[in-house]
């Protein structure tokens, strides 16, 4: 079965909705999508979820969806939700994933960018923030929803609001059963599929159009880059970023589609080691910030260690780190690691279910400390690199070769190219087709058929791709120095003490930041000083607190000694919350929105130029 698949096949597919047919028609009564239902896990085989593709998009059909069309999916990770892309799709419309933290504002906006003919949705709760948009929208004509809205929001809307289960049956009774996979045959590879909102790091989202191809090309590089380590018909993957997220909707829906893997839906933040020790997933991703949570728990454990455990863990840290770094071992090294392997490193791949196989970082910078950390635990962690624009993935590390400092060599089939001013250029069917509506914008970042990524960086002597920083977020200081601000948040946030930094200064003599501390290490230091109950919880009263601002300060100066003089943050000001999706100040990637925070405190920032 397996010489019969690759990523050959995927490059000759005609479109992602006949790749699915032909996975569904081989893998049958295996299972495909995995949920948690009463406690337990459960699936849905690949015949299942053909069925329910074909009744849903026959359905559609009924309702008056026709090829073009774009239909939002507002639904957290769960089995219907891959199930609703893959009916849109059959249908020849185009689908427009929707984050879950959307407002009704928000979701205004991208009903409004993309004139969407209808929408659907899964719980009452999400159900609450979408159908107040729809009802003041011109273009969106009726809801899919898997749950009844309240009583008050389906009267309020006087808008249709069909039930997932009645729509299905619509389906049944419409066509004959192969009409769906004769349509879905129909597209071509150069037809628009979806249209994923970028996160609004800048400002408002825009509505990038990839077609078929652009995520076909995506899926078949990524295979061929792993292909030594990826078993057709043999994978797990637990699914956790958000699906509406280009990165993982590239992976978590079609690169699994693709090699034929089970999917199991995560429950959230909360469960996620949990359900990585019940799923054993055997591939992965995130984004840094999740690395970097785990890097401090892990750190913390190691720290609260004592005697012999703490030592053997240490020296598996150093020995991983010398073999890494290709420095020789020492005799007594050589004969200590393979005990080390089973005693440390064994136990620290336990914690993610023990089948790991890798790990995959994108959607921003992993931190070296971070990543070199991990890898000398025995946990491999490839970091990729891309954007929206380029569907979305551009490069990533392979495992033989891997470079942590690195986002790894473009993938194949993928053009890429360093601009006189250090700019990444990348061209091939992956880039974008433009955004939707907005052509003056597509022909500033589009140029020539190369996509202008905003990226600076380098390719090194062994063609992987290094990231240095983001064109627009790069500082420039009063004295034309340029300073990376991710570098130095980077090196921030690796203190127990911040949890999150954005760091301040274009045209300003040094720079300034925002910190957010750490509620653990906050908590834990109000107790041990003596402060009333609550006060470690409530960031407002320590951000006022002298003590605790020496407290921080006393971390930023560790930072210091290892930044050079133009990279040293002089002053800072302690934020009054955390950034979050909730007040706008992080995407729901988890990248921080700058332009919102300087909005929030500016004012402060400025006022720290005023002191002596």
């Amino acid at each position: 079965m397996a010489g019969r698949h690759g990523p050959e096949e995927v490059d000759s597919a005609k479109n992602l909705a006949a790749l699915f047919f032909a996975r569904a028609a081989d893998l049958g009564d295996k299972p495909f999508l995995w949920a948690k239902r009463g406690g337990t896990w459960a699936p849905i085989t690949w015949r299942e979820a053909r069925a329910t593709v074909v009744r849903l998009a026959r359905g559609l059909i009924a309702l008056g969806v026709v090829p073009g069309d774009r239909v939002v999916i507002a639904m957290e990770n769960r089995p219907e939700w891959c199930i609703s892309e893959l009916a849109i799709l059959a249908v020849g419309a185009v689908a427009v994933p929707a984050y879950t933290t959307n407002t009704a504002a928000d979701h205004q906006h991208i009903l409004d960018n993309v004139r969407a003919k209808a929408a659907l949705v899964s719980t009452k709760k999400l159900a609450a923030q979408l159908l107040p948009a729809v009802l003041r929208s011109s273009a969106c004509e009726f809801v899919v929803a898997l749950e009844p809205p309240g009583t008050g929001q389906q009267q309020a809307l006087a808008k249709p609001v069909h039930l997932w289960d009645d729509v299905l049956k619509q389906g049944d009774a419409a066509a004959a059963p192969d009409d769906i996979e004769a349509r879905a045959n129909e597209r071509a590879r150069t037809d628009t599929a979806v249209i994923i909102h970028t996160s609004g790091t800048g400002g408002a989202p825009r509505g990038v159009m990839l077609h078929h191809g652009s995520i076909l090309r995506n899926v078949a590089g990524a295979w061929k880059l792993l292909e030594n380590h990826i078993a057709y018909d043999r994978e797990k993957f637990l699914c956790f970023l958000p699906l509406s997220h280009a990165y993982e909707h590239a992976v978590g829906q079609w690169v699994v589609i693709a090699i034929g893997a089970e999917v199991y839906y995560a429950e959230g933040l909360d469960a996620l080691v949990g359900n990585m020790a019940e799923v054993k997933p055997t591939i992965m991703t995130a984004v840094p910030r999740l690395y970097e949570v785990m890097h401090a728990r892990v750190a913390k454990a190691m720290a609260a260690m004592k005697g012999f455990r703490k030592t053997l863990f240490l020296r598996a840290l150093a020995i991983g780190t010398k073999r890494y770094e290709k420095k020789p071992l020492t005799l007594g090294e050589r004969l200590l690691d393979p005990l080390l392997e089973r005693l440390v490193r064994a136990k620290v791949r336990g914690r993610f279910g023990g089948r790991l196989k890798f790990f995959v970082s994108g959607g921003a910078a992993l931190n070296y400390e971070v990543g070199i950390f991990f890898t000398a635990l025995g946990v491999v962690l490839l970091q990729g690199y891309g954007q929206t624009e380029a569907g979305p993935v551009i490069s990533a590390n392979p495992v033989e070769g891997m470079k942590i400092h690195s986002v790894g060599p473009p993938l194949p089939g993928v053009e890429c190219r360093i601009a006189e001013d250090g700019e990444i250029l990348v061209r091939g069917e992956l880039v974008m087709q433009g955004y939707y509506g907005d052509p003056d914008t597509t022909a500033l970042v589009v140029r020539d058929g190369w996509l202008h990524t905003g990226d600076i960086g380098l390719i090194d002597e062994d063609g992987h791709l290094v990231i240095t920083d983001r064109k627009k977020d790069i500082i420039v200081n009063s004295g034309g120095d340029n300073v990376s601000p991710a570098r130095v948040e980077g090196f921030l946030t690796l203190q127990p003490e911040i949890a999150q930094a954005m760091v301040y200064g274009d045209k300003k003599p040094h720079l300034v930041a925002v910190i957010v501390p750490d509620p653990e290490a906050a908590a834990a230091w109000a107790r041990a000083h003596g402060k009333a109950a609550g006060a470690g919880r409530d960031p407002a009263a320590l951000a006022a607190d002298p003590q605790f601002q020496d407290h921080i300060s006393k971390a930023v100066e560790r930072v210091n000694l290892g930044l050079s003089q133009t990279e040293r943050v002089r002053r800072f000001v302690l934020a009054k919350e955390p950034f979050t999706t909730e007040n706008g100040m992080m995407t729901p990637s988890m990248k921080i929105r700058r332009h919102v925070i300087r909005s929030a405190y500016g004012e402060a920032l400025e006022a720290l130029y005023g002191r002596r």
